[in-house]
Protein backbone atom coordinates (compact mmCIF):
# COMPACT_ATOMS: atom_id res chain seq x y z
CA UNK A 1 0.00 0.00 0.00
CA UNK A 2 1.76 3.64 -1.16
CA UNK A 3 1.48 6.14 1.35
CA UNK A 4 0.83 9.84 1.00
CA UNK A 5 4.84 10.39 1.08
CA UNK A 6 5.36 7.74 -1.54
CA UNK A 7 6.40 9.57 -4.69
CA UNK A 8 8.47 6.72 -5.87
CA UNK A 9 6.32 6.16 -9.18
CA UNK A 10 5.66 9.67 -10.23
CA UNK A 11 6.98 11.46 -13.21
CA UNK A 12 8.58 15.05 -12.46
CA UNK A 13 6.35 17.56 -13.68
CA UNK A 14 7.09 19.76 -16.77
CA UNK A 15 8.76 23.21 -16.47
CA UNK A 16 6.14 25.89 -17.57
CA UNK A 17 6.85 27.44 -20.72
CA UNK A 18 6.63 31.01 -20.16
CA UNK A 19 7.07 34.43 -22.13
CA UNK A 20 10.05 35.84 -20.49
CA UNK A 21 10.06 39.41 -22.86
CA UNK A 22 6.35 39.66 -22.27
CA UNK A 23 6.95 39.52 -18.29
CA UNK A 24 9.65 41.79 -18.35
CA UNK A 25 7.07 44.47 -19.69
CA UNK A 26 4.58 43.70 -17.28
CA UNK A 27 7.14 44.63 -14.61
CA UNK A 28 8.36 47.27 -16.90
CA UNK A 29 4.46 48.47 -17.33
CA UNK A 30 4.21 48.25 -13.48
CA UNK A 31 7.21 50.18 -12.72
CA UNK A 32 6.38 52.80 -14.92
CA UNK A 33 2.62 53.44 -13.56
CA UNK A 34 4.15 53.81 -9.84
CA UNK A 35 6.78 56.52 -11.04
CA UNK A 36 3.51 58.05 -12.60
CA UNK A 37 1.41 57.50 -9.27
CA UNK A 38 4.28 58.95 -7.13
CA UNK A 39 4.93 62.03 -9.52
CA UNK A 40 1.29 62.39 -9.64
CA UNK A 41 0.77 62.60 -5.98
CA UNK A 42 3.06 65.02 -4.01
CA UNK A 43 2.46 63.02 -0.56
CA UNK A 44 4.08 60.00 -2.48
CA UNK A 45 7.30 61.72 -3.11
CA UNK A 46 8.19 64.88 -0.07
CA UNK A 47 9.44 64.32 2.87
CA UNK A 48 10.90 60.73 3.80
CA UNK A 49 9.49 59.41 1.01
CA UNK A 50 11.25 61.25 -1.33
CA UNK A 51 13.30 58.21 -2.75
CA UNK A 52 9.96 56.81 -3.82
CA UNK A 53 10.70 57.73 -7.44
CA UNK A 54 14.20 57.15 -7.72
CA UNK A 55 13.04 53.22 -7.07
CA UNK A 56 11.05 53.38 -9.88
CA UNK A 57 13.49 54.87 -12.24
CA UNK A 58 15.71 52.44 -10.84
CA UNK A 59 13.79 49.45 -11.41
CA UNK A 60 12.82 50.45 -14.48
CA UNK A 61 16.38 50.81 -15.68
CA UNK A 62 17.69 47.49 -14.33
CA UNK A 63 13.95 46.02 -16.19
CA UNK A 64 15.00 47.61 -19.71
CA UNK A 65 18.78 45.87 -18.81
CA UNK A 66 17.30 42.81 -18.34
CA UNK A 67 15.00 42.67 -21.63
CA UNK A 68 17.66 43.35 -23.35
CA UNK A 69 19.65 40.81 -21.84
CA UNK A 70 16.77 37.96 -22.59
CA UNK A 71 16.03 39.96 -25.90
CA UNK A 72 20.05 39.21 -27.49
CA UNK A 73 19.51 35.60 -26.27
CA UNK A 74 22.05 35.11 -23.47
CA UNK A 75 19.01 35.21 -20.59
CA UNK A 76 16.92 31.70 -22.18
CA UNK A 77 17.83 28.72 -20.95
CA UNK A 78 16.86 27.08 -24.06
CA UNK A 79 20.64 26.60 -25.23
CA UNK A 80 21.65 25.20 -21.90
Amino acid sequence: MASLGDVTNTAPPEPMRIDVLRLILVGLGVWALALVLTLAVPALHTGARQWWPWSCVCGLILGGLGYLYVWRGRGNASSA
